[in-house]
């Protein structure tokens, strides 16, 4: 249903042309020249004007300049007579969106109505879905249908322009750095630099050098100054990846720069401030490491200051489809191939796979697929062995949440030969958690051949 005015000087035509419509089902509104339609606007505004051309007072065309300075997004059909057709096309060069000849039958009318609501449709979806992703987050990759991904967006939206320290956690794979980049992509320091620091890629002798800078001397090899990444950073953004590997050094450093906004460089005296917001990242259970002694409880504190957690993809499976055809279109314009889509046996599959290496597992199974198919459409067959083979519970039957991440939860015990606390590092999770999950799905290691046990910890 949709609000419409109808103007028009002739009260019968008007009345003849308000039935029509009603009886589509849409609320109809009636006006007898264009100073009284921009009366009515200016108290109800509408979704489509449908006016005549020529009227006393002011005119159609007149009135159209109106409801697009009221309204932009508010569509104008106009109505002209037989032979004035140059009058309507000048009216659509000033934003009417059709026209309708007179004389004309109801169901005419009808169409045209219909073809506007379709419009209106349509720019109400590409709206919508700009407000919730955004041309920034499109560009940093982030694509989401899912609830869960969509208050995220929502989020970010709403924190962007803060500079509050953010802890982003979620399971690897998920796209926590993306989310960084999309804060900093919309954020007042998008045009500085965005910078990224992975604790888990350097020792620990190498992190403080690396983050805070040296001076000369300060080492062996230390010939020169050299500045850290928090001052390349500087006005922009710093990604502290994998932020559970910092050492305690660089854990008392990142501290005292978050409590006072003040560093030194390694080997020197002299206190520094740059103006940089700080983002870190995890896939580790942060306070199971406090517990364990191994994280700073104040820090956490520090960094934990707006959180983030990304959910993995079998907890959002709106997102399958979605991810794989944008990563299918990526990969067709790279490899100048000529995909059609996936066939439904290979959605299937996708949607049935549990993806424990999240949304990085899927762009690489759809790359793979890409590779494989030739031409036409991706078929099941095209997709990665491990997709196929754990796309069901055996009978062809596509297997539940819970199944789907029981599943996952044994190959990864099996895999670390039942270490609990292994098999929680790496799923992302904490002990406890862990503990939790194998009680709920009654999980336990299976008999060994030669009548032991695979060990479990207590």
């Amino acid at each position: 249903m949709a609000a419409i005015l109808i103007v028009d000087d002739q009260p019968n035509f008007r009345f003849s042309l308000s039935v029509t419509l009603r009886r589509e089902g849409h609320d109809v509104s009636e006006a007898d020249d264009g100073r009284q339609a921009v009366t009515i606007l200016e108290h109800a505004p509408c979704d489509i004007v449908i006016t005549d051309l020529k009227m006393p007072g002011m005119d159609g065309l007149s009135l159209l300049k109106e409801v697009k300075k009221l309204n932009g997004s508010c569509e104008v059909v106009v109505m002209t007579a037989f032979g004035s057709v140059d009058t309507a096309v000048e009216a659509m060069r000033y934003g009417a969106c059709d026209y309708i000849t007179k004389p004309f039958q109801p169901e005419e009318l009808v169409i045209v109505v219909d073809r506007t609501l379709d419009r209106l449709g349509l720019r109400k979806r590409v709206k919508d879905l700009e407000s919730v992703v955004g041309g920034a987050f499109r560009a940093e990759g982030i694509v989401a249908a899912s609830p869960q991904m969509r208050e995220i967006l929502h989020l970010i939206a709403e924190i962007s322009h803060s500079d509050g320290t953010i802890l982003i956690t979620g399971e690897s794979g998920t796209g926590k750095e993306l989310v960084a980049r999309a804060v900093h992509a919309n954020s007042r320091r998008k045009e500085r630099p965005f910078i990224t620091i992975n604790c888990a890629a350097l020792p620990d002798t190498l992190q403080e050098s690396e983050l805070f800078g040296y001076a000369r001397g300060a080492f062996t090899g230390a010939t020169g100054n050299k500045p850290g990444l928090i001052e390349e950073a500087e006005s922009g953004t710093l990604l502290l990846d994998e932020i559970a590997l910092a050492s305690p050094s660089t854990q008392s450093k990142l501290l005292r720069f978050l409590q006072h906004g003040e560093f030194r460089r390694l080997g020197e005296n002299r206190e520094r401030h740059v103006d940089v917001r700080l983002i870190a990242a995890t896939n580790s259970e942060l306070n199971d490491l406090i517990r364990q002694g191994s994280f700073r409880e104040d820090l956490f504190y520090r960094l934990n200051v707006i959180p983030i957690h990304v959910p993995p993809l079998r907890e959002r499976p709106d997102d399958i489809v979605l991810l794989a055809n944008h990563f299918l279109n990526i990969f067709c314009d790279d490899e100048a191939r000529q995909v059609d889509g996936f066939r439904q046996d290979a959605l299937d599959l996708l949607a049935a796979y549990d993806w424990p290496g999240n949304v990085r597992e899927l762009e690489n199974a759809v790359e793979y697929a890409v590779m494989l198919t030739k031409n036409g459409h991706i078929t099941a067959s095209a997709l990665p062995p491990q997709v196929r083979s754990n796309g069901g519970d055996g009978n062809g039957a596509p297997r539940t949440l819970d199944q789907v991440e029981a599943a996952h939860i044994v190959r990864v015990l099996e895999s670390m030969d039942w270490n609990q606390d292994k098999a929680a590092s790496e799923l992302g999770i904490g002990r406890t958690t862990l503990w939790r999950k194998l009680k709920r799905y009654g999980l336990k290691p299976k008999k060994r051949a030669s009548g032991g046990a695979g060990r479990q910890q207590k």
